[in-house]
């Protein structure tokens, strides 16, 4: 080992180590206070406590950081694209603020951005069971079939406890209903669900359907929603959450970027719930993530490979469509062009890919995304980008400076 490693073995050993200790003292805690065995040692601690153990034990605290959670934006700003921005810049850690609005000012001349055009499903479904109501949210929407019939389809749902095999349930509003029946459950708790769609799914869904908002905007979705949690050029369904980045743009700032000379191209990666979700160590231990739907057309392949050979900057506009763009790079792992340049085809299919430190990157150059959860594959994506060091000092100001996070959230260029 060099002097580095071993410094890093040894901090590595050290924090998990200060939690089994912490596990330790939990245990004896437990039989203390004559716990009941059936109880997880994490109940008795505080949640966010918990969750910083957790951390530690996955080694993920290095992508751990405090936000206050009045800083979650709950709400779009009233108009689009008037969100706060945060450059920084990957070569030296230099940070700069900015309005969304100004984002031109600092992008490389004759750039590409590569905007996810995919398009959120009302996928959200709710049901009456008993005095309450049953939530179910349909993972994978058969957005591109037309036609009435049988559809099992996997979901989340809650109350897990309620929803057990052969469970029916009717969704409904006035003279639209769909009746669906659960069929299977998954290890992880998931739910196979027949559905009998008495028309085109999309049909039904957008009459029945629920935007699904992310779990940390604590308010219902409101027809409003419809609107300002899509991007102005989301034109393919499928996607259960947002690609984020892309909320700032007005169709007139698009329009403003092709006339200063840069190019849109587009991509879709159709966005899972599997992004909200926490990581697992097996996440970790395998390197790969939720599978999502991507599809590169061979135009986007065509302007990308144009740009790279020519030198121009390809900017991703947000961490999906760097998903998108890096897997179908991989696909094509050792083809360039006479001049060495990175050739991209066209290319469609589902991706496991786990972007993290160490992680190569071939297509993108720069970045637009918003502010991410702590310990979130997103966040470590960013990270392998512009380097955790520059990132997390960025976070720190962004706190500081109170940007709003998340969804709904400000903006932050990486160049």
């Amino acid at each position: 080992f060099s002097s580095l490693q071993k410094n890093n073995f040894s901090l590595f050993w050290e924090s998990r180590v200060a939690a089994w200790i912490s596990a330790l003292h939990l245990i004896h805690a437990r039989r203390a206070a004559h716990v009941p065995p059936g109880m997880s040692l994490f109940q008795l601690l505080p949640k966010d406590v918990a969750s910083k153990v957790f951390k530690v034990l996955r080694g993920l605290e290095d992508y751990d950081y405090d936000l206050p959670e009045s800083f979650i934006a709950q709400e779009p700003l009233p108009e689009r694209g008037d969100s706060a921005l945060m450059i920084l810049k990957r070569s030296t850690g230099e940070i700069a603020l900015s309005e969304f609005s100004h984002l031109d000012d600092h992008l490389p001349p004759e750039s590409l951005l590569v905007l996810n055009n995919a398009k959120v499903t009302p996928a959200r479904l709710y049901a009456t069971l008993g005095e309450s109501r049953a939530e179910v949210l349909i993972l994978n929407p058969p957005v591109n079939s037309t036609g009435a019939g049988s559809y099992d389809l996997w979901c989340m749902v809650h109350p897990g406890r309620k929803l057990k095999i052969g469970k029916e349930l009717t969704f409904a509003d006035g003279d639209c209903v769909l009746n669906a029946k659960i069929i299977d459950i998954s290890p992880s708790g998931k739910r196979l669900v027949r559905f009998l769609f008495n028309d085109a799914p999309s049909a039904a869904l957008s009459r029945l359907g629920h935007l699904p908002l992310p779990p940390y905007i604590k308010r219902p979705d409101r027809e409003d929603d419809r609107v300002r949690y899509q991007t102005v050029y989301a034109e393919s369904e499928g996607a259960v959450a947002a690609p984020t980045a892309g909320l700032h743009f007005t169709a007139e700032h698009l329009e403003r970027l092709t006339r200063k000379g840069h190019e849109l191209a587009r991509v879709n990666l159709r966005v899972g719930a599997g992004t909200f979700l926490p990581l697992t160590g097996e996440n970790l231990a395998k390197g790969t993530l939720h599978e999502e739907f991507a599809e590169i057309p061979q135009e986007t392949a065509t302007m990308v490979n144009n740009a790279k050979a020519a030198g121009r900057t390809v900017i991703s506009v947000g961490t999906t469509a760097v998903r998108a763009l890096e897997w179908a790079s991989l696909k094509r792992a050792g083809t360039k062009g006479a001049d060495g340049s990175l050739v991209l085809g066209e290319t469609s299919g589902f991706t496991d890919l786990f972007i993290r430190p160490g992680f190569e990157f071939r297509a993108v150059d720069a970045l637009i995304t918003n502010f991410h959860l702590p310990g979130s594959s997103l966040l470590m994506l960013v990270a392998a980008f512009a380097g955790l060091e520059n990132v997390m000092n960025a976070y720190k100001t962004a706190v500081r400076e109170k940007f709003r996070f998340f969804s709904y959230g400000d903006a932050m260029l990486i160049v």
